[in-house]
This record gives structure tokens, C-alpha cells and sequence, in this order.
């Protein structure tokens, strides 16, 4: 049945996401604390190099989660309970096959990341134990991935509230007992959030018990169907190869960034932290896009579609204009919390600007992100963030060697006016596809 498109039904949808992001860097923040309780820093050092190997390579398999969005919207939207279903068997299989191929993987997956990644004898003995630990969850955090996506296509953010809650509220407390109380060190850290993970997963699974006591999750025939198992092949392939592009732009960025000395890149990794705000705040919004538009199209009604659309922008606009005040006002306040170090501190002053900016010109591309993911138009996300990767190291090599690190942001930005450009451009091939035959 077709839902009104209301600003309550957006917020309703958006807000326990936002929510939800707010509590990531507590986690992270209680994490590097505890450990840092124990006196000496190669510990804090090995938690943070192994939280963020683990972190990056699970972030390769986060397509499951937009991938699953946009299928199961669709699905939602036509009204094929029997889809929606068998979307959910398919992204738990997926997560678990991968997340088992990551542990079979494990030695040499380790011993690349520190070749990418060097550091101390000591710190890279202290974060092997951790990840050695940690990598056995792998199947429940990226099986979570999909079981997030598809409460999402629903319209069920609030259990995905409910998950990020529990699991971080769990690992909180574990790493408190386990640490301080039980003086397990780093390996106490790895453990307590190798019982949240899974802890996670099962609570998301209580969550979704419903789609079980139906026959349809394990139709076989039809969770195994070569043409449906195809079609979610591409679009998860088409969303990792999106997603590298993405990670690329922001590596080569802080990558560059050190050619201008420590202070510099110092600075740079705080402002890099202001665009890690807004995409938190902006999840919401772009997360109703991609529920109400993947409806919409699964109904094949171009107005619903459109003003999903315009409705959730709108509010993603309106969210970008308050951070943008926000960083204007308090932004110098922000960064001396994040940093004692003066010279970094004034440095990081001089670019502030380029934040002040980033959450209004980089509005357009978040949002149609969302647009784009729950129409599954993958494909055309996947090209036009190729092309935006070629604008953007073409900016690179324009402005870098006449503006400095003034340059390398400027590109930045360019990054996010050539994402959202080229996302436009195929916008209109989105509508007509809205009121053209379903396809299977």
C-alpha cells in the first residue's frame, strides 16, 4: 500500500540513523581510552592500527548494505513479499561467505596490511593479536551490513537504532570489564568487540524474526534464482567499484597532503574529521532517499519517486546549512578540543573556510547517492564517480602546485561539484525508468 511522502515520514526514517552515527566515535573514543589506562602507548598505537585494517576491509563490503537497500525497496514497493524475503537469505549468505573467507584469508591479509601500514616491532606484534582475535566476528559484521540495509528499505531505522545501541552499549561494558577489571590488555579490547559483533548480529536477527516465521526466506528456488542472484551480483559489484573510487580520492588527498610537512597533514587529518560529521548527519536523509525512491520505482510512480526525492533533499539541505553555521561559529572551538599542539592548531585555522563550505557543496552529492542507491542505478553511480575521480586528480594537478594545501582542498571540493554533476545528468533517465515496465 502506498505511504503518503510527509516531512514526518522523512524524519521518522532519518532521525534514529543520525542518532545512531552519533554513537560511533564514543565507541571509538572509550576504546582508545581504556586502553590508554594501561600506561604505555604501543597499546593505544596497536588498537588504532588494527581497528582501522579491520575497519577499512570491512568497509570494501559495505555494498551489501546499499545494495540491499535498493533491491529490497523495490521489492517493498511491488509488493513481492516472497522478494523481500529471499533478499534477506541472500545478504545473510553473502555476509557470512565472505566474512569466512576473510578468516581463511587472514595471515595474508595481515601481512599486507603492514606492509601498506608499517609500524614498531612492538605496535605491529600487539595489533596482530588483536585482529587475530577480532577477524573471527567477520562474518557477523558484514552479514549486519545486510540486515541493516534491508530494515532500512523498510523503513525500520529504529531497530537499526536499537542494534547500534546494543552492540555499542555491550562493547562499552566489556571493554571495561575486560581491561580494567579483568587486565586482559589489548586482547580484552579485541574480545569485547568480538562478543558485540556477533551479539549484534543475533539481536538483529530477533529483530527480523518475522520475515522467518514466513516460508518464503528459504524458497531455495527462488533464493538461489540465477537471474535475481545475478542481478544482486552487479549492483554489489558496480557499489565496490564505486566505493574504491571514493576511498582512492580520499586516500590520494591525505596522501598528498603530506608533501606539505607534518603540521600540515596534522591539520588536514582534523578537518577531514569536519567531513566526517556531515556524512554522519547526511546518512539520514540520504538513507530515506533510498528507502522511499527504491519504493516508489518497485511501484513504478515517477511522482512518489520525485518528490522523495526533492522532500529528503530538502532536508539534507537544510541539516548541511546548520553545520555549515555550526563550523563557522564553533569550528576554531572544535579544533583546539581535537589538538593541544599550537602550530597545528593555527594551521588548521587557515583552511577552516574550506569547512565551512564542504557541507553545502557536498550536499548535492550525498543525496543523490541515496537517490541513485534505492533506484539501484548502480552502474551509472559507478561511471560517474570514475569520471569524478579523473576531474578531481585533474584539479590536483591544476591548483596543487600554484595554491598549495589550498589547492589540494579546492580539488576536494571539485570532487564533490563533479559527483553531483554527473549524478544530475542521469537523473532524468531515473524518472523515465520510474514509469517503464518492471523488470525482474
Amino acid at each position: 500500500m502506498t505511504q503518503t511522502i510527509t516531512h514526518r515520514r522523512v524524519l521518522h526514517i532519518a532521525m534514529p540513523i543520525v542518532l545512531s552515527n552519533a554513537t560511533v566515535p564514543i565507541l571509538g573514543a572509550v576504546d582508545t581510552g581504556v586502553i590508554g589506562q594501561l600506561g604505555t602507548a604501543a597499546p593505544i598505537g596497536a588498537v588504532g592500527v588494527g581497528a582501522v585494517v579491520l575497519t577499512s576491509v570491512y568497509w570494501i563490503f559495505s555494498f551489501l548494505r546499499m545494495g540491499t537497500t535498493g533491491l529490497t525497496g523495490q521489492a517493498v514497493g511491488a509488493g513481492d513479499r516472497a522478494e523481500v524475503a529471499a533478499l534477506l537469505s541472500r545478504a545473510l549468505m553473502i555476509g557470512a561467505t565472505a566474512g569466512l573467507a576473510l578468516i581463511a584469508l587472514q595471515l595474508p591479509l595481515f601481512w599486507a596490511a603492514f606492509r601498506v601500514t608499517p609500524a614498531s616491532a612492538e605496535v605491529e606484534s600487539l595489533a596482530r593479536s588483536y585482529m587475530a582475535l577480532r577477524i573471527w566476528s567477520a562474518p557477523a559484521a558484514i552479514a549486519l551490513f545486510g540486515v541493516t540495509g534491508w530494515l532500512i528499505a523498510q523503513e525500520r531505522t529504529r531497530a537499526v537504532l536499537v542494534i547500534q545501541l546494543w552492540m555499542n552499549g555491550l562493547n562499552i561494558a566489556l571493554d571495561m570489564w575486560f581491561v580494567l577489571g579483568l587486565d586482559w590488555g589489548i586482547r580484552g579490547v579485541a574480545a569485547a568487540t568480538f562478543l558485540a559483533e556477533w551479539s549484534g548480529l543475533a539481536m538483529a536477527l530477533w529483530l527480523v524474526r518475522g520475515a522467518f516465521a514466513t516460508p518464503e526466506w528459504r524458497d531455495w528456488a527462488r533464493v538461489f534464482d540465477a537471474a535475481r542472484l545475478r542481478r544482486m551480483a552487479l549492483v554489489n559489484i558496480d557499489i565496490m567499484i564505486r566505493s574504491l573510487a571514493l576511498l582512492a580520492t580520499l586516500t590520494s588527498f591525505m596522501l598528498l597532503g603530506a608533501r606539505f610537512g607534518d603540521v600540515t597533514l596534522a591539520a588536514n587529518q582534523i578537518l577531514v574529521q569536519f567531513l566526517s560529521i556531515t556524512a554522519y548527519a547526511l546518512d539520514g536523509f540520504a538513507f530515506a532517499a533510498e528507502a522511499i525512491v527504491g519504493q516508489a520505482l518497485g511501484r513504478r510512480n515517477r511522482a512518489e519517486l520525485r518528490r522523495g526525492a526533492l522532500l529528503t533533499s530538502g532536508w539534507g539541505l537544510a541539516a548541511v546549512v546548520l553545520m555549515s553555521a555550526a563550523f563557522w561559529l564553533w569550528g576554531g572551538a572544535i579544533i583546539d578540543l581535537m589538538t593541544t599542539a599550537e602550530p597545528v592548531r593555527a594551521e588548521a585555522r587557515v583552511y577552516l573556510p574550506w569547512m565551512v563550505a564542504s557541507p553545502l557543496l557536498g550536499v548535492a552529492a550525498w543525496m543523490l547517492d541515496g537517490i541513485f542507491i534505492g533506484a539501484t542505478r548502480t552502474r551509472d553511480m559507478r561511471n560517474m564517480m570514475l569520471l569524478a575521480l579523473l576531474i578531481y586528480l585533474a584539479a590536483v594537478a591544476a591548483l596543487v602546485p600554484f595554491f598549495g594545501n589550498h589547492g589540494l582542498w579546492a580539488a576536494m571540493m571539485v570532487s564533490f561539484l563533479a559527483r553531483a554533476a554527473t549524478l544530475w545528468a542521469k537523473y532524468p533517465g531515473l524518472e523515465r525508468e520510474a514509469t517503464g515496465p518492471r523488470t525482474a
